[in-house]
C-alpha cells in the first residue's frame, strides 16, 4: 500500500467515524483494513465472516459514499475476510466479485452502474442484532441490594477478553417486568462491543425466531447457524417468548455449540429456567447448569437512587429542571411497581414543569402520578417455598413430598402442598405435577379437588391451610 493510499484511507476512516458516530465506528469498523486500490475498485478486509456480513447488510452505501467523497472514480468495494486473503497458500479459485447494486450518486454527478457490497438477504437480518438503546449502559444502571449479584455477573461478562476462561455459562438472569433485565443485557452488549476485540450480539427471542424461520424458508439455515455460532458472546432477551419445536431445537443446538466452544451466553427471562414450561427439558437443564440469578423487587432506597439518576439525566438537557427531595421521597415511597413507572413519573414532572413554566412541587407530583400509585402486590410465592413450609408444618421432609410414598402421614401434606401450589401460584397442573416428583396432572387435579372439598367441612384443616397461607405471605 502506497503512502497516498494510506493517507486516503485515513481520511475515509475519519469521514466514516463522523458519519456513523464513535460507538458504531469502534464496534464495526475499527478492525477494517485497506488492502489496496485498483482502477475503480477498493479492496477492504475484516477479520471475521460475521463482520463482513453485518457491514454488507447495514453500511454498504455509507462506506462507498465516504470513498467517493475522497475518490469520485471509485465504483466498487470488495470486502473480504482477512484470514483468507492473507493466507500463504494461494487460492485455487479467484474470489467471485460481489453482485452489483445501483447506488444513488450525489447530485451533480453523472449516473453510473456502481458496484458495491452485496446486501445480505433477509435470512441474516437477525445477525444485525435487535435495536439497542444508547441510554441502557452500565453507567446509568443503579445498583442496589436486589440486583447486586446480577450486576456483578454481567459486569464480569462484559469485561472479559477473547480466550479468557468462562466463569459461568450460561449467565441466566430472571426478574419481573421493569426490574432491569433488559438494561443489564444491553449494557453487556454496549460494553462488550466497545472494546472491539469480541463480537457481542444482542437478540430478543422474537428476533432469533425470525432469523431462523427466514433462514429455513430461503434454504440458508446452515449459513445462519454458522454465523450465529461464530459469535463471541450471544445475548438473548425475553427467552420466555421462544416458541416452536424446531426453533427451540435450534436454540438448544446453538446453546450447546457455543458453550462447548467456550463462548459466553447471557440470557434473560421473566421466570427461572424450571418455570419455562414451553421449553424442552434439555434446554431447561442446560440453562439451569450455569449461574441463575434473580433480580428482586426494588427496595425504597434503590427506587430513590433510580429517581435521582433519572433527574440528573434530564438535567443534562434541561439545566433548570429540579425535583425537591420531599418530592423524590414521596415518589420513592409510593411508586413501588417497577423502574419504568419511576422513569415515567420523572418524565411527567419534566413535561409539566417545562410546558407550564412552573417549579415542581409536592402537590404537582401528587396530581401527576396518582395513576402510577398501585396497590401493593402480594408476595410472589414459589413452589419450593410451599414445599418447605408444608414439610415443616407436618414434620416430614421435602423429599417425602416428592417421593412415591403413599403412607397417610405423607399423602395428606403432599395434597395440601399441591392445593396451595395451585391456589397461590400461576403454575399449571402439569408444571405442578412435574415439580412434585414428576407426577401426572390428573394426580394434582385429584389432590386439589380433595382438599377443596375437605376445607369446606373440616374446620381444623381449614385453619391449618389458612395458617400455611399466612406463613407463606410473611416469610
Amino acid at each position: 500500500m502506497t503512502n497516498s493510499e494510506q493517507d486516503r484511507w485515513s481520511r475515509v476512516k475519519g469521514r466514516l467515524r463522523s458519519t456513523v458516530g464513535e460507538d458504531v465506528y469502534t464496534s464495526w469498523f475499527a478492525r477494517m483494513d485497506l488492502e489496496g486500490v485498483q482502477d475503480e475498485s477498493v479492496r477492504l478486509s475484516v477479520p471475521t465472516r460475521f463482520l463482513k456480513s453485518w457491514i454488507q447488510a447495514h453500511y454498504a452505501e455509507r462506506v462507498l459514499s465516504c470513498w467517493q467523497a475522497e475518490m469520485p472514480e471509485v465504483h466498487r468495494i470488495d470486502l473480504t475476510v482477512r484470514s483468507a486473503i492473507r493466507s500463504t497458500v494461494p487460492a485455487k479459485e479467484p474470489v467471485a466479485p460481489l453482485e452489483a447494486r445501483r447506488v444513488e450518486r450525489p447530485e451533480g454527478r453523472a449516473p453510473a452502474d456502481l458496484r458495491t457490497f452485496t446486501p445480505v438477504s433477509a435470512t441474516h437480518e437477525a445477525l444485525g442484532g435487535s435495536p439497542l438503546d444508547p441510554r441502557l449502559t452500565f453507567a446509568s444502571f443503579v445498583v442496589g441490594r436486589s440486583n447486586t449479584l446480577a450486576h456483578a455477573a454481567a459486569r464480569q461478562v462484559a469485561d472479559g477478553r477473547r480466550g479468557d476462561p468462562v466463569m459461568f455459562n450460561p449467565l441466566y438472569i430472571h426478574a419481573g417486568v421493569g426490574l432491569g433485565k433488559t438494561h443489564l443485557l444491553q449494557a453487556v452488549t454496549w460494553a462488550g462491543n466497545a472494546g472491539g476485540e469480541r463480537k457481542v450480539l444482542y437478540l430478543t427471542a422474537e428476533k432469533f425466531m425470525y432469523g431462523f424461520v427466514a433462514a429455513l424458508k430461503t434454504q440458508t439455515a446452515l449459513a445462519f447457524k454458522e454465523a450465529l455460532r461464530g459469535i463471541d458472546v450471544l445475548v438473548i432477551d425475553d427467552l420466555q417468548f421462544l416458541q416452536g419445536k424446531s426453533t427451540q431445537a435450534e436454540f438448544c443446538h446453538t446453546l450447546n455449540a457455543l458453550i462447548d466452544a467456550g463462548r459466553q451466553v447471557v440470557i434473560a427471562a421473566d421466570r427461572p429456567p424450571s418455570d419455562l414450561e414451553s421449553l424442552d427439558d434439555r434446554v431447561r437443564s442446560r440453562l439451569a447448569g450455569g449461574l441463575v440469578v434473580e433480580m428482586g423487587s426494588l427496595g425504597e432506597e434503590l427506587r430513590l437512587g433510580i429517581l435521582r439518576s433519572r433527574v440528573a439525566a434530564a438535567r443534562a438537557h434541561h439545566a433548570s429542571f429540579d425535583v425537591p427531595d420531599p418530592v423524590l421521597d414521596y415518589l420513592a415511597r409510593t411508586i413501588t411497581h417497577n423502574g419504568r413507572d419511576l422513569e415515567g413519573a420523572i418524565n411527567r414532572l419534566l413535561a409539566h414543569s417545562k410546558l407550564n413554566n412552573q417549579p415542581v412541587t409536592l402537590d404537582m407530583a401528587e396530581r401527576e402520578v396518582r395513576d402510577l400509585i398501585r396497590p401493593q402486590e402480594p408476595k410472589r410465592i414459589k413452589i419450593e417455598d410451599i414445599q418447605r413450609v408444608v414439610a415443616r408444618q407436618y414434620n416430614v421432609s421435602r423429599s417425602d413430598l416428592l417421593s412415591s410414598r403413599r403412607t397417610a402421614n405423607v399423602v395428606r401434606p403432599r395434597q395440601v402442598a399441591m392445593y396451595l401450589a395451585k391456589t397461590l401460584t400461576l403454575r399449571s397442573l402439569p408444571e405442578i405435577g412435574r415439580r412434585f416428583g414428576g407426577r401426572d396432572h390428573t394426580t394434582v387435579l385429584h389432590a386439589v379437588r380433595k382438599i377443596e372439598a375437605l376445607v369446606n367441612k373440616d374446620t381444623a384443616l381449614c385453619e391449618e391451610v389458612e395458617s400455611l397461607k399466612r406463613q407463606l405471605q410473611q416469610e
